[in-house]
């Protein structure tokens, strides 16, 4: 047998095992998609793909090839996840506003292979997640400039569905007004709250009224349907590609780092993470204490004490009862693990109401 015919031979034998084992890894990544379908999880999970190919690349020995295997690997995972987004085609994803705003922004990368569902306000898709209309819900929860999301913050607190992954949105804002108009015409800029905070500078410098929306969208459609040239909005370039608006200014946001974080919202609490010390590994914690001297500082003392890094420490209003207030928590670690367990219980004993809203990698 000369070389050729034998190193096919080889080969051959070779593709043969691997298509049976491909079969065999499908199989499992049916059963992910399964799992993440009722979770409410996204198909990508970019923490888990850099373990994956950090590990498997280290049992190649050979140094000339291990790049190529890296690649192969990184192919092995998209088409595991092309399949995945297949499979959950059927998932339903709620967020608050119409095609092009932020939230749907978000959605759309999250869960590219996902039937996604427009509500009116974030309440409505929060609540539409708690009712079983949909499997899960994008909504914002805060931004690096304008700050939290207080209407999503009070849904988390008084409501019953869990966090289970964030995505950082990095966010443009465009003047958009009908096309032929000019930023000289324009009389009056409507967007949402959160999107005219983040460009008060700008507009400090336009002679114009400022109007509410309930999100960057609606605000696109009020200009698109008024046909008024001295009306604009603020919003993304996908929004003006979906009203048919023009952009008369592009990036008037404050900061050239202005991100929205994004969570997403599922009926699911998931599944404990291994009790392993992880600095990926973070949590989110929303609580009240009684309203004495020493009550928060006490709560904060037993967080601290179990080595626990916070990285945000927020208060909002109890809707409930004037001038009284609960507190969001943002923090590193394992909240499952035994050290996690402890300083749960600790606070158990110490808050009137205690909540873990959900946990999730960077």
């Amino acid at each position: 047998m000369d070389e050729l015919k034998e190193c096919r031979l080889g080969i051959n034998e070779i593709d043969e095992e691997m298509a049976r084992l491909f079969e065999k890894r499908m199989g499992y990544a049916k059963r992910i998609a399964a799992y993440k379908k009722e979770n409410g999880l996204p198909v990508r999970d970019p923490g888990r793909e850099k373990e994956l190919i950090d590990r498997c690349s280290g049992f190649i020995s050979d140094e000339e090839i291990r790049s190529y295997y890296v690649s192969y690997l990184k192919s092995a995972l998209d088409v595991s996840c092309s399949y995945q987004e297949m499979r959950m085609k059927g998932m339903k994803v709620a967020y608050g506003g119409a095609e092009g705003a932020f939230a749907n922004i978000a959605a759309k990368r999250l869960f590219p292979g996902a039937r996604l569902i427009s509500m009116h306000d974030f309440t409505e898709a929060y609540r539409s997640v708690e009712y079983g209309d949909n499997d899960c819900a994008v909504l914002p929860i805060e931004n690096s400039m304008a700050g939290e999301v207080g209407t999503v913050l009070d849904l988390m607190f008084q409501g019953s569905l869990y966090i289970r992954k964030i995505y950082d949105l990095p966010v443009s804002h465009h003047l958009l007004g009908l096309p032929g108009s000019k930023k000289a015409d324009i009389k009056c800029v409507i967007s949402h709250p959160q999107a005219l905070a983040q460009c008060s500078g700008y507009l400090s410098g336009m002679d114009a009224e400022l109007r509410e929306a309930a999100n960057t969208s609606a605000a696109a459609k009020i200009v698109a349907e008024s046909k008024n040239k001295g009306l604009s909005a603020i919003a993304s370039d996908e929004t003006a590609a979906v009203y048919g608006l023009e952009i008369l200014d592009s990036d008037i946001q404050n900061s050239g780092i202005n991100t929205t974080r994004f969570a997403v919202f599922s009926r699911c609490a998931g599944d404990p993470e291994p009790a392993v010390k992880n600095s990926e590994e973070n949590f989110i914690l929303m609580f009240t204490v009684k309203n004495e001297a020493g009550a928060l500082a006490s709560t904060l003392n037993i967080i601290g004490a179990h080595g626990i890094n916070m990285k945000s420490l927020k208060s909002r209003p109890l809707k409930s009862l004037p001038w009284n207030y609960y507190f969001y928590i943002e923090a590193e670690g394992n909240i499952h693990s035994r050290n996690g367990k402890a300083m749960m219980q600790e606070l158990s004993a110490l808050c009137d109401k205690l909540k873990l809203v959900g946990y999730y990698k960077v």
